[in-house]
């Protein structure tokens, strides 16, 4: 599983021309799966976002939490993170897991990241979304689960 978390001011992600979520601050998820990710990925990786200390206290430090800031969650599957560019010049979605799997792991996050008392907001999975954001600071992380939990 991995994560690409922004640390922003405001997002939103529109379908059809019509915005369908939207958030002020807080983190913005693109969240993807590969083959072989499972629910206790998911709940590992809820539990690291939600503990991360990546806003900036009253000395310009980043030690203040998610909930430290009263900030929300717009979580949106892109999975597109687990592409393969290694050879030539059109990625390879191979390593991406099935769609019906990974929407279903997908769900099972935000639900892991609602359970954990955070305020989380959706794209809509599998669709054409157009994403907006105003990253602060800017402040971005590539959370892998592979990485993170060996």
């Amino acid at each position: 599983m991995k994560i690409v978390l922004q640390n922003v001011l405001k997002a939103s992600v529109e379908v059809n021309e019509q915005i369908i979520s939207e958030i002020n601050r807080g983190y913005l998820l693109l969240v993807s799966y590969k083959e072989g990710d499972n629910e206790e990925i998911c709940k590992k990786m809820a539990s690291k976002v939600s503990k991360l200390r990546i806003f900036m206290d009253e000395n310009g430090k980043t030690n203040k939490s998610i909930f430290d800031v009263n900030g929300s969650i717009l979580s949106i599957s892109q999975f597109t993170l687990y592409a393969d560019a290694s050879k030539g010049n059109r990625p390879s979605f191979t390593n991406c897991m099935h769609f019906e799997k990974a929407n279903e792991l997908y769900k099972l996050f935000n639900n892991y990241l609602r359970e954990l008392n955070l305020e989380v907001k959706e794209g809509m999975f599998g669709e054409d979304m157009k994403v907006s954001l105003i990253n602060d600071g800017p402040f971005t992380l590539v959370l892998d689960s592979e990485e993170l939990f060996k």
